[in-house]
């Protein structure tokens, strides 16, 4: 976050970048004055990577993470927030893929055709919210 009286010109933004052991740096976002906070997701390594075996090694030292802060164009950041990007698609591929399983396990064969009961959408959808209410670690399932 910015402080009340820290001077940034309005053209400019504070880039946060993440670096963790065996990897380059990531663009994880920025503060302006327009938009003077921010929580800011940390990329870490993918389950199963090179880097993320790197990481929890039982034998390595202990590790740490890099984090680089710089002032940079406002307008060039925005093309930049590929991490955002990269977040909501995966978001969108675990419900999905949440979705196509339930429906497979009422599918039926018709030919070619798969056949799934009309209301199938509103039972998954049901059935999604009901289980986020009574597991609040359900949704943590799709956390990024």
């Amino acid at each position: 976050f910015l402080l009340n009286n820290f001077n940034l010109p309005p053209d400019k933004a504070l880039a946060v970048y993440v670096q963790s052991p065996g990897s380059a740096f990531v663009f994880c976002g920025a503060v302006t004055l327009a938009r003077p906070s921010a929580v800011l997701s940390l990329q870490w390594p993918e389950p199963g990577s090179a880097a993320q075996m790197q990481l929890t090694a039982g034998d390595s030292s202990s590790l740490s993470a890099k984090i680089g802060v710089s002032v940079e164009d406002a307008a060039a950041l925005s093309s930049m927030d590929v991490v955002a990007e990269r977040r909501i698609e995966r978001l969108a591929m675990k419900v999905g893929e949440n979705l196509f399983n339930f429906m497979q396990s009422f599918c039926g064969v018709d030919g070619s055709k798969l056949v799934v009961p009309m209301d199938i959408l509103d039972r998954w959808f049901k059935k999604f919210q009901e289980k986020a209410k009574r597991d609040p670690g359900f949704l943590k399932t799709f956390a990024l």
